[in-house]
């Protein structure tokens, strides 16, 4: 965000004897603790027996301290700060640090000669202090609006001057006459003492609105010391059904006690239950996978064995080949009839035992 008026701050902040340099760099980014530490040398500077806390580690702190700072300027100095911009810490926070600032960098200005007779050194130490003439500023302020609005009156009033300059100067050249003076001055006098007599009647409607409530606080009173005592009655007597409740109370410890104990041993019991169903999934998968090898190579040797018989030419060749054929289908037609009892009782049952089959004469 942009910077307005940012050398303006900066040279207020030099001029009032801010002990840090202040670029333009340090507010292109949210930089929360150089604002913290510049809005605590403000209000130190403007008063310093002020005791805002200058912790800012957690945002709990941080919201806390922004608060205390504009609730303080707001009552002492009549300043009234955006939390929010103060908050972001960035440009923003410029904006609400120059109204501080200016008021500041206003009142050295009042000091006249004696400011510009100062050396470097006596402007790090200059002090100021107004918290001894708070009641003064706002006397100040309340006598400035009063001033304004009167010499808007005044200024209106002017303005009817031509014609009240004319009613005047007829009003003073025509003679009095004693009887509507006379006549003037009992309107005036009879106005005045019926506003007497009102006066004196809300007087006495005071006193009897007064000797009321004085009846009504008496007798809130009396109400208020009986109901203490019933209190105090209730308190010391104890309810009939009191051993009753302490005994279901107890005997609701243990049954909360039990039930934990069983939810323990449920929650352990369900554990071992999904432990055991891992471990029968896994050797499923791992018995499927032995029998899908053992598929594989009983077609590999029926393959071989049908291209061993076909490169035979002899008919005695033939005829034992082809029955030691008829031996391999044999032996062929068992493995897959084994084979597929175990696929469809694999599903029902578990399987116990090694893969391997038993010796035959053929092998």
């Amino acid at each position: 965000p942009a910077l307005p008026h940012f050398s303006d701050f900066t040279e207020m902040m030099r001029a009032l004897g801010y002990p840090r340099l202040i670029s333009m760099e340090n507010f292109h980014t949210p930089n929360f603790m150089l604002v913290s530490e510049v809005l605590l040398w403000l209000v130190k500077r403007y008063e310093p027996q002020s005791d805002i806390p200058g912790d800012v580690e957690t945002e709990q702190d941080r919201v806390f301290f922004i608060k205390a700072v504009a609730q303080f300027m707001a009552t002492k100095a009549h300043i009234k700060l955006n939390t929010k911009r103060l908050y972001q810490a960035d440009g923003y926070a410029v904006k609400e640090l120059l109204k501080v600032t200016s008021v500041l960098y206003g009142a050295m200005n009042t000091q006249g000669g004696e400011r510009a007779e100062l050396t470097e050194e006596d402007s790090s130490k200059f002090k100021f202090d107004l918290g001894s003439k708070i009641a003064d500023l706002k006397a100040a302020r309340q006598l400035a609006s009063e001033i304004t609005s009167k010499g808007a009156v005044l200024y209106d009033l002017l303005g009817k001057e031509v014609e009240l300059r004319e009613a005047r100067t007829e009003s003073i050249a025509r003679p009095l006459e004693i009887n509507e003076a006379e006549k003037v001055m009992k309107v005036a006098i009879n106005s005045v003492l019926e506003q007497v007599q009102k006066t004196k009647d809300m007087l006495n409607n005071v006193a009897l609105d007064e000797a009321s409530l004085e009846a009504k606080i008496e007798k809130r009173k009396l109400e208020l010391e009986r109901s203490q005592k019933r209190l105090q009655t209730l308190q010391s007597v104890r309810p009939a059904f009191m051993d009753e409740y302490e005994k279901i109370e107890e005997q609701l410890q243990e049954q909360y006690s039990t039930y934990l104990e069983k939810f323990r041993n449920l929650t352990y019991m369900e554990q071992l239950l999904d432990d055991h169903r891992r471990t029968e999934q896994e050797m499923f998968e791992e018995a499927a996978n032995m029998l899908r090898l053992v598929q594989n190579r009983l077609k590999e040797e029926e393959q071989h064995l049908l291209k061993s018989g076909s490169h035979d030419d002899s008919d005695i060749d033939i005829q034992e080949d082809e029955g030691s054929e008829s031996e391999g289908e044999l032996q062929i037609t068992r493995h897959r009839t084994s084979t597929e009892a175990l696929l469809q009782g694999r599903a029902g049952t578990r399987i116990v035992g090694s893969m391997q089959g038993g010796d035959t004469e053929e092998d």
